[in-house]
């Protein structure tokens, strides 16, 4: 081979990884899995972004609701001049005040069993934000625990069409199956790019549902011990 051939030769060989090229190079089961595992990566981050911002604006209105809550002398007519459907400590104060009015509508016969009903609605409306924050979260969940596994899943469809290759080819040159065996191993590649953001915002949204529970479980409590107070006037 001439000099020219050999620098011609070492020209033609890509300098880094064309990420594209691997893509298109792949088989199609490969490439199927790629194009699943990157949609369900972008997914993942539409979820982060939107469930980041919908956090902050609850926390923000729910803080701002609660401090005038309990600056009003009339948490009844409070409610039906403030009241807001789209805040969770506003729909947890509506729910206790529905069952107030429900149970002293003919007047108090059991005090202790109107505590606990009161109670018994807002914890249960509690439980619902809660519930509604979280409903998202599950596909983060799902990703974080099976993309990997997707993605190992084209990495073994891409070394056996390499093994495939070299029967064919009647060669175990390292020629033969590296470009198979690059292609291959992109998908796992790809798989973990999808799991780990998965995995750490579902740890720290869950933490951060977690922590707003506990908080309008707080209000919860003490509009009750309020309701109470007012029941023990009664």
């Amino acid at each position: 081979m001439t000099d020219l051939s050999l620098l011609s030769a070492a020209s033609a060989v890509p300098a880094r990884l064309n990420p594209v090229q691997l893509f298109l190079d792949a088989d199609i089961v490969v490439q199927a899995v790629m194009v699943g595992l990157i949609l369900a990566s972008i997914w993942t981050w539409m979820i982060i972004l939107s469930f980041s911002a919908r956090m902050s604006r609850v926390r923000r209105r729910s803080a701002t609701f609660e401090a005038d809550f309990w600056k009003a002398d009339d948490f009844d007519g409070f409610m039906k001049e403030r009241a807001r459907k789209d805040i969770p400590s506003a729909r947890i104060a509506a729910a206790g005040m529905a069952e107030w009015r429900r149970s002293t509508k003919s007047g108090v016969k059991d005090r202790e069993g109107l505590r606990h009903r009161v109670s018994l609605a807002m914890e249960s409306q509690v439980a619902q934000e809660a519930d509604d924050l979280a409903s998202r979260l599950n596909f983060l969940a799902t990703t974080g625990a099976v993309a990997p596994f997707v993605g190992l899943f084209g990495t073994v469809w891409g070394i056996m069409n390499s093994f495939f290759q070299i029967g064919v080819q009647e060669s175990s040159s390292l020629a033969v199956v590296a470009p198979g065996i690059s292609e291959a191993l992109f998908a796992t590649a790809i798989g973990l790019f999808a799991a780990i953001p998965a995995v750490i915002a579902y740890n720290r949204f869950s933490h951060s549902v977690n922590a707003l529970e506990a908080r309008l479980q707080r209000f919860a409590d003490r509009f009750h011990a309020s309701l109470s107070r007012e029941l023990e006037r009664m």
